[in-house]
């Protein structure tokens, strides 16, 4: 799809010096720290989606974020294609009892777009099935943004090129095959597909109170410190818009510089 939303994407982003980046991320960590302990004061909830394509970085993003946040109150939900027992329901329920506590944060790696891209591009669900969930998803984000949450939404977006030589790279290394499947492969030849499926998911699902994020990710470096930036400026934001005066909180990227 042309003039789409990957084609504004810059992915010659990046940052090569190591003592820059090690800087920038204890910069960021520190405050997404600091805006951790306020969201508990106020008993806010976030959640934060992570979606893109295979190798795009997602797990070493997530890694980075959470390496220095309290680990009572930030939890991880690795999805994966759904148990039986899950299908006996609507495809939502097993997400809704994954909400996090307020004053808690979850983070969702793969989420419940699943709905509108693998499981569209894969003929999973019918199309009025795949048709239907934006609204259904929509409606769901509004329901929680309306109350104490805040939901916002990363795409992790490497070139087609940049994916292959990852995925050659960990089938090449005893330590990493595991993370290579016959399945990636297969999602790597329907790329157009996906390529179509994720750019009407934007369109239909970028919203003004559960915005999407789309992260340049051939740099594993530049991502990582792109995405705990924003996930930083978003909970300040959250914060502020919840009442809360953060002009005497100490702003631990003052003292980083």
């Amino acid at each position: 799809m042309k003039n789409g939303r990957f084609d504004q994407v810059d992915l010659k982003k990046e940052i090569r010096n190591k003592d820059e980046y090690e800087k920038l991320l204890t910069k960021y960590q520190l405050k997404l720290l600091t805006m951790q302990h306020l969201l508990r004061e106020r008993q806010l909830g976030v959640l934060f989606v992570f979606e893109g394509w295979d190798a795009a970085g997602k797990g070493g993003a997530i890694k980075r974020a959470v390496a220095n946040l309290d680990p009572r109150g930030v939890r991880v939900w690795p999805i994966a294609a759904p148990a039986p027992h899950e299908k006996r329901y609507h495809y939502m329920q097993r997400f809704w009892r994954k909400i996090p506590q307020y004053g808690e944060i979850a983070i969702f790696d793969r989420s419940w777009y699943g709905r509108v891209l693998v499981e569209r591009v894969e003929k999973l669900a019918e199309p009025e099935e795949w048709k239907r969930a934006y609204k259904e998803i929509n409606d769901f984000e509004k329901m929680l943004t309306e109350d104490r949450y805040m939901v916002e939404k990363f795409w992790l977006h490497i070139s087609k090129e940049e994916q292959l030589k990852r995925f050659k790279k960990r089938a090449g290394d005893p330590l990493k095959q595991w993370k290579i499947t016959d399945e990636d492969w297969r999602n790597r030849e329907k790329w157009d597909q996906y390529v179509t499926a994720a750019e009407e998911m934007f369109e239909k699902t970028d919203t003004k109170a559960a915005p999407w994020h789309i992260i340049p990710a051939n740099s594993k470096a530049y991502a990582r410190i792109a995405v705990i930036r924003q996930m930083a400026t978003s909970i300040e934001r959250h914060l502020v818009r919840s009442g809360m005066d953060l002009k005497d909180i100490p702003d631990p990227e003052r003292r980083q510089k």
